[in-house]
């Protein structure tokens, strides 16, 4: 059973519940490019809840102080966008884990059911189930994947070819050869090191390579914003057509 995702670039809890209701499994609510306010991003946390998917959280870099809100908030992963050493994973980790894994403070409220789960209770079920995900976005990200998979408490990989293409000065072009290339070493080095790799795909061919490959339990489904803008435009010209 695949657990499958959308990243969320339309900060709408009420779109946020719908996506859940669909049948995902999670969504990407993103800091990174998206000028979301703290009201609006604990509303979506607690649609996506509503609609029974994980709420998890791209942050904008490894910020120890906003990695805990955000788990404070309810999130249940961090997405770390262009990760590129062991170091900086080792940071998002510690962020997200309370002592002795990591080095997060530990405060009440929704989180623990404002109070029906014991703090002890709370803090052991954070420590084994909150997912820290690096973004491998560059090259450099790349050739330092093999040490940041080494590091304990990473949960999974997700890649950005865009970043990626225009990293290798290749222009906005997800699909280039040498952007695939990338992908499936990233794919290799997750495999050898036990670690999921989460494949996002971007055309058929895509789809049924990630498809056929045994070891791919995580599948990023795109962004909600395309996908509504590609379901707008062919509804309209269907009806335009006829």
């Amino acid at each position: 059973m695949r657990s499958i995702g959308l990243l969320n670039s339309l900060p709408a809890p009420l779109l946020c519940e719908m996506i859940g209701h669909a049948g995902y499994d999670f969504i990407v609510l993103d800091l990174e490019h998206q000028l979301v306010s703290p009201d609006q991003l604990q509303h979506a946390i607690r649609a996506c809840e509503l609609g029974g998917c994980e709420p998890w959280v791209r942050v904008p870099e490894v910020d120890a102080k906003l990695i805990g809100r955000v788990l404070d908030a309810g999130a249940r992963g961090i997405v770390i966008p262009r990760l590129e050493s062991a170091e900086e994973a080792a940071r998002a980790v510690a962020a997200a884990r309370f002592p002795p894994l990591g080095r997060r403070g530990i405060t009440g409220g929704r989180v623990t059911g404002f109070g029906k789960l014991t703090m002890a209770d709370y803090i052991e079920r954070s420590n084994r189930e909150i997912r820290i995900v690096p973004m491998i976005e560059s090259a450099e990200g790349v050739r330092a994947l093999p040490q940041v998979l080494a590091v304990p408490g990473v949960s999974l990989v997700m890649e950005g070819a865009f970043d990626l293409a225009l990293d290798l000065g290749l222009g906005p072009q997800p699909l280039h050869a040498d952007v695939w290339t990338s992908l499936r070493l990233i794919h290799q080095h997750c495999r050898d090191a036990g670690i999921p790799f989460c494949a996002n795909p971007r055309d058929e061919d895509q789809r049924r390579y990630w498809l056929a490959q045994d070891d791919i339990r995580w599948l990023l489904a795109g962004e909600d914003r395309s996908l509504l803008q590609k379901t707008l435009r062919g509804h309209l010209q269907n009806l335009r057509e006829h």
